[in-house]
């Protein structure tokens, strides 16, 4: 009798990687600060953790993914839809996805609710290696980025762009005829 391939003969291997969640907002955090892979379908962020490195009390191994599909994609029946695409796709890849030391996460695009399964597939097997490599030796953190010249921080407090001599050559404005003061006159007659 040919053997069929049940759910019970495609189950993984005790020691087999595992695929994790992420559910805390730090670690989305760290993820948005590492490397970035985009698709027509998905957008990759991913940091790879260093050795040893506990959570909760715990050591972690393995590849952690988190998902963000925000309300722009569509309405929630479509938002839900593509998260159930994608975590599908990763569980498929999952033995081949597990071992990498990463935390990823994955932020979809419309496009991913109507492209083939295959494709995304193809994409989560581009996009997860390529966030997860390891910075070279003399590669650190993204330095933060200099402040533009003339802007102040804030909501618009600080000092003014435009150049003190400037306003001091402008002349002082009188006050217009037809200002939007009330002068004491009826209304509207």
């Amino acid at each position: 009798m040919p053997t069929t391939d049940s759910p019970a003969t495609l189950a993984p291997a005790v020691n087999s990687p595992t695929v994790s969640r992420l559910r805390r907002r730090p670690d989305f955090l760290a993820a948005a600060d590492g490397r970035r892979f985009h698709t027509e379908r998905l957008t990759a962020q991913g940091r790879v953790r260093d050795a040893g490195e506990v959570r909760d009390g715990e050591s972690i191994a393995g590849l952690h993914l988190g998902f963000t599909i925000t309300k722009r994609v569509g309405h929630a029946t479509e938002r839900n839809r593509i998260r159930r695409r994608l975590r599908a796709a990763v569980a498929e890849l999952g033995p081949e996805l597990g071992a990498v030391p990463a935390d990823v996460v994955l932020i979809a695009r419309r496009p991913a609710i109507d492209a083939a399964f295959d494709t995304l597939k193809d994409d989560l097997r581009r996009a997860i290696p390529a966030v997860a490599k390891p910075r070279g030796p003399n590669a650190h953190a993204r330095p933060p980025r200099p402040p533009k010249p003339g802007a102040a921080k804030g909501r618009g407090k600080g000092p003014s762009t435009s150049r003190p001599s400037d306003r001091a050559a402008a002349p002082a404005r009188a006050p217009s005829a037809t200002s939007n003061a009330c002068d004491g006159g009826p209304d509207g007659q």
